[in-house]
């Protein structure tokens, strides 16, 4: 048995290059295509097709190769019966021996792999995750993508009509804690643009979060540390595809946006700030929905969203450390953190 065997079925819908690419190579060697162009694959990207190997077969005589030696047929995971290969178990059969018992919790784990972590966690798997023993926190740390939706645009609509017909009262001025001679009205007819700056705002601080919070590289001696970051994100960075975990549950998301809310009360009149709090919730939702598409969408080949898919994709899987806009690539600019674009050698 000279060739490899991969089952790609269960990741056709989520590779960043299209289902039909996939499917247009079926049964065909892809060894050369791995390398680019369009796209050279990241170590993490072959390791990660490990997961669906059944095992090895010659051209031409598969029934044969499994017929000569049904032992290693089983090692492989893999058996050979009427004309099909039947994968068992095959996405976790043949990883090697991980630093973690993925029968138990998680994150009470994590924390002693030490140096050992920041390496682990960035080479993604294809399981889910559990992260607590009581069943109660597990379900509260997972939520469906649609939840988002139905639990926050009711509360932007709302939060839209009061800051609209707050302000069309005339009463909300700006600097009117400092001067009133000098103050500046704020009219109904400039709630567009504060509710567009606010979704501004979001996107600078959904930059911000997700490079100095998400990605801070905790101390390897520090167990805590370590523990709640893989928490905050660690966890999304070991199981990428894990759908139950891609969006914020509306629990702790109503904590971190309550907070929010209050500074905004502070720095800003209370009609104002609302305002400008109902952008950023709206972008919020927005960049979850977002969030949730670019790793199980499948967007058409050319278009803005499939663009941002292949992006995204790459930070996950060879560039952690920069590609930090999710929603848009606009702050990786002036922030220094773009991706930067594959070149290939054009041949003599």
């Amino acid at each position: 048995c000279h060739r490899r065997l991969y089952d790609l079925s269960g990741f056709v819908r989520l590779h960043p290059g299209g289902e039909q690419l996939l499917r247009r190579r079926a049964g065909t060697d892809v060894s050369a295509a791995l390398d680019g162009p369009p796209h050279r694959h990241s170590e993490n990207a072959r390791r990660w097709l490990e997961q669906y190997y059944v095992g090895e077969i010659e051209p031409g005589d598969e029934q044969g190769c499994a017929a000569q030696n049904p032992a290693a047929a089983a090692q492989l995971c893999a058996w050979y019966w009427d004309g099909l290969w039947v994968p068992q178990h095959y996405n976790h059969c043949l990883l090697p021996q991980d630093l973690v018992d993925w029968q138990k919790p998680l994150l009470w784990q994590v924390g002693y792999l030490g140096e050992k972590y920041d390496e682990w966690v960035h080479q993604p798997v294809d399981r889910p995750i559990r992260l607590f023993h009581s069943d109660f926190l597990e379900f509260l740390s997972k939520t469906a993508w649609y939840v988002v939706f139905m639990v926050w645009t009711p509360v932007v609509l709302y939060l839209s009509w009061v800051s609209y017909t707050s302000l069309a009262q005339g009463n909300t001025r700006l600097f009117s804690s400092f001067t009133t001679e000098y103050s500046i009205p704020i009219h109904k007819y400039y709630f567009p643009f504060i509710f567009l700056l606010g979704m501004i705002l979001w996107s600078l601080l959904e930059y911000l979060i997700h490079r100095f919070v998400f990605h801070m590289k905790p101390p390897a001696s520090n167990y805590y540390l370590i523990t709640l970051h893989f928490l905050l994100h660690g966890q999304h960075h070991k199981s990428p595809f894990d759908s139950s975990r891609l969006v914020f549950p509306p629990v702790p998301a109503s904590l971190v946006i309550g907070f929010f809310y209050g500074v905004l009360r502070l720095l800003l009149p209370e009609v104002l700030g609302l305002s400008v709090f109902v952008g950023g919730l709206c972008g919020y939702v927005i960049y979850d929905m977002m969030h949730y598409y670019l790793h199980y969408g499948s967007p058409k080949k050319g278009t803005y969203l499939y663009g941002l898919k292949a992006y995204h994709v790459k930070h996950h899987f060879e560039h952690q450390k920069s590609g930090f806009g999710i929603s848009t690539r606009f702050w990786d600019y002036p922030f220094r953190t773009l991706i930067p674009e594959e070149t290939f050698k054009k041949e003599d």
